[in-house]
């Protein structure tokens, strides 16, 4: 190798390089950068520490108590907005209209999760009104302790789980649980009218599925006959009644029907 790069390099500039070479192959790591280090303006690096320290007064004990809370119910945000609200009707209802018609990916899942989100939103509006202006907002003003901010804030979600909840899951869900059944609503667990109410969504979102269904039968069912009775029975049917199922949709105004069904359920 010495040889080959004699050839193009005059000796002396050859073995100054090779020397170069092995200096920088076997100086220490730091030994570069130093000068570098040196003339480069030092800035300050932020250094994140977490522990307990003694506090200077109970206040800040109750600031620290309050972001750790908040910090939890964000944590179980998703939890709460399917167990306490009107979205899991209105996503089951709308996930039944992409598989009536045929189509699994359009409108896209986030499409229709966020619209169930905005929907939920909508119908729960009143309802986290009333929750904000009892229990939230005199808490924060320090009108009411805690506690009482706990029982002015599920009040009102109680009573709106109460409006939906059907009896007979609700007697179902005390029976599981081994409870007599109380003779007032006030009685009733929270914890037992959750998985109630819940399940009271999901039987009612399924019988408004299966009227969403019907019509968009009909339509497989004719185009099966017609296809069956022209003796074309190697085309699959799906792919000629889709286009007459999206058609019977657009021209019904099928989304303003859906959601106008969805808004009047939880309006009663």
């Amino acid at each position: 190798m010495t040889r080959t790069v004699s050839r193009f390099l005059p000796p002396r500039l050859a073995s100054l390089l090779a020397l170069l070479l092995l200096a920088a192959l076997f100086a220490p790591a730091g030994a570069w950068a130093a000068p570098f280090a040196e003339e480069a303006p030092r800035i300050p690096i932020p250094l994140l520490q977490l522990g307990v320290v003694q506090a200077d007064s109970p206040r800040d004990v109750a600031v620290s108590l309050q972001i750790l809370a908040i910090m939890t119910v964000l944590s179980v945000a998703p939890a709460i907005l399917l167990m306490l609200t009107s979205f899991t009707r209105i996503i089951v209802v709308l996930g039944f209209i992409q598989r009536a018609i045929g189509l699994q990916q359009t409108p896209p899942q986030q499409t229709i999760a966020t619209l169930a989100i905005f929907l939920t939103m909508f119908t729960m509006y009143p309802t986290w009104n009333r929750l904000y202006e009892r229990g939230i907002a005199p808490y924060l003003a320090g009108e009411i302790d805690s506690e009482r901010a706990w029982t002015e804030t599920i009040t009102p979600l109680r009573e709106f789980m109460f409006r939906y909840t059907r009896e007979e899951e609700l007697s179902l869900m005390l029976s599981m649980s081994g409870m007599e059944r109380p003779e007032a609503r006030e009685n009733v667990p929270t914890r037992v009218l959750i998985p109630a109410f819940m399940i009271s969504e999901i039987k009612t979102a399924f019988q408004m599925g299966v009227v969403i269904y019907v019509p968009f039968i009909v339509v497989d069912m004719i185009v099966s006959s017609v296809l069956l009775a022209m003796g074309m029975m190697m085309l699959p049917p799906m792919m000629i009644s889709l286009p007459f199922k999206i058609l019977l949709f657009v021209m019904a105004d099928g989304w303003n029907l859906v959601i106008v069904s969805l808004l009047k359920s939880f309006g009663n």
